[in-house]
């Protein structure tokens, strides 16, 4: 039986001695035949000790054969910025040409890599920082594989440290800073977590290597959900999960962080398709919102070429936090505000604004890599719960600035099909029209690749 591979990373020369307690207690924990904990010394001043298994010079050596164009810094004297970013990617450079995460031969064998099935590390604000940029690197830890950190800034905003990815957070309580009765237990809970996911995703990848490569491989689709088009999305999985179980619907909550996860996941070819049925991320980003996912969205699906259906769900929205929050611009009954609930207030988007989120999706759509597999939908009788007739939103001025945009931005685009449809985006007919026509860009793309 394969052994149980779990990486620890840590600042040795300031950690050593609550790291050696983690990795003797994933020893313990663990009931595989073979369990190897390799610890990497990601530390500023070299230390050797028997227990380290990749030493900090050897990190470095990584980053320059992967990038011989790297900036050398003095690892002694640099500014702890500074040198927890370049230490982060000397990190990364070494564990991706070395390890992998996948029993693909395509993957592990023919690099003669050697299989992980966790990553662990402990300490404060600095370690944290670190070793979250390595978690985080794009394409080296997919989303589902163990990521845990125990860390003393884990109570409070991790945002920054989390991001998009699924790290697992765990609070010290007290500092990583000697071995008393609190910290041990702390640290043995964590080997105890880690372990456990490790052994669940050596069981899953395992099962996985032993089916038929391409046998029943489902098509895993994106869609963009806000509560105001809750009722679309939810029509749009009824059918699929109906009529097309060779589709896998993966549902994001496009609050920001959903936008950016969901363009991640396509940017490492974890979803193949996007049913973009939510852009209002893109209201946020061009206003000023608090849910904006970054001038980067759309950008993953369509310069991959793969089947992507947008539409403008929740574009008559910019979202801000508590009344009292609203941008002073806005509030005083300068716009149009709409409190959701407590925490969430949103505001009504003007003509002006619509227009510019209209040609934000068009100069996406523009440099789409695959304009033939590309649709953009427009419900013309609403855009949200809250835009339909007789409800707070409805603006049928700005409404019609945004669809102007679209329509005039992309008409001669040659590939792209745009669709009007006088419905609103949360009646039935619309998703069951969504959902035929994604399924024919599936199908396009499926053909494409297999002639």
């Amino acid at each position: 039986m394969a052994p149980l591979n779990i990486l620890l990373l840590g600042t040795c020369d300031t950690k050593l001695p609550e790291l050696l307690y983690l990795r003797s207690q994933i020893l313990e924990l663990s009931t595989e035949p073979s369990t190897n904990v390799i610890l990497i010394d990601v530390g500023r001043t070299p230390v050797f000790d028997p227990s380290i298994t990749v030493s900090q010079s050897h990190i470095l050596e990584a980053l320059k054969r992967s990038d011989p164009s790297s900036m050398a810094i003095n690892i002694a004297s640099a500014p702890r910025g500074e040198l927890i970013a370049h230490l982060a990617a000397a990190a990364a450079a070494y564990i991706r040409s070395t390890y992998t995460t996948s029993t693909s031969t395509a993957t592990a064998s023919a690099d003669d890599k050697q299989i992980i099935h966790g990553i662990v590390a402990a300490g404060g604000s600095g370690n944290t920082s670190l070793v979250s940029q390595v978690m985080r690197s794009e394409g080296l830890f997919p989303i589902g594989f163990p990521k845990l950190i125990v860390s003393t800034i884990a109570s409070g905003d991790t945002s920054h440290v989390v991001g998009e990815s699924d790290i697992t957070l765990t609070y010290s309580v007290v500092d990583v800073a000697g071995l008393n009765t609190l910290l041990k237990s702390v640290l043995s809970n964590a080997a105890g977590a880690i372990v456990g996911m490790a052994k669940a995703y050596k069981r899953r990848i395992e099962a996985a290597s032993r089916e038929q490569s391409g046998r029943n491989k489902k098509v895993k689709m994106g869609i963009t959900m806000f509560g105001v088009t809750t009722p679309c999305v939810d029509h749009v999985r009824a059918i699929v999960e109906e009529k097309h179980p060779d589709i896998e619907p993966y549902v994001f909550h496009a609050t920001g962080h959903g936008g950016r996860a969901m363009e991640a996941l396509v940017h490492s070819h974890d979803l193949d398709a996007v049913l973009d049925l939510t852009t209002t991320e893109i209201a946020d980003h061009l206003v000023g919102g608090v849910m904006s996912a970054g001038p980067e969205r759309l950008d993953a699906a369509l310069q991959r070429g793969i089947p992507c259906l947008i539409s403008v769900g929740a574009c008559d929205m910019v979202n801000f936090g508590p009344v009292p929050s609203v941008p002073g611009q806005f509030a005083g009954g300068k716009r149009q505000l709409f409190e959701h609930n407590q925490s969430v207030t949103l505001m009504r988007t003007s003509e002006e604004e619509c227009e510019k989120i209209g040609q934000f999706i068009v100069e996406k759509v523009k440099r789409a890599k695959r304009k033939d597999l590309v649709e953009v939908w427009i419900p013309k009788l609403g855009v949200s719960a809250l835009s339909v007739e007789g409800q707070a939103f409805e603006d049928q001025d700005a409404d019609s600035c945004l669809f102007a945009a679209l329509g005039d931005g992309l008409q001669g685009v040659e590939g792209v099909k745009v669709v009007s449809r006088a419905q609103d985006i949360n009646q039935e007919s619309f998703a069951n029209a969504v959902v035929e026509a994604m399924v024919g860009l599936i199908e396009k793309a499926r053909s494409d690749s297999s002639g």
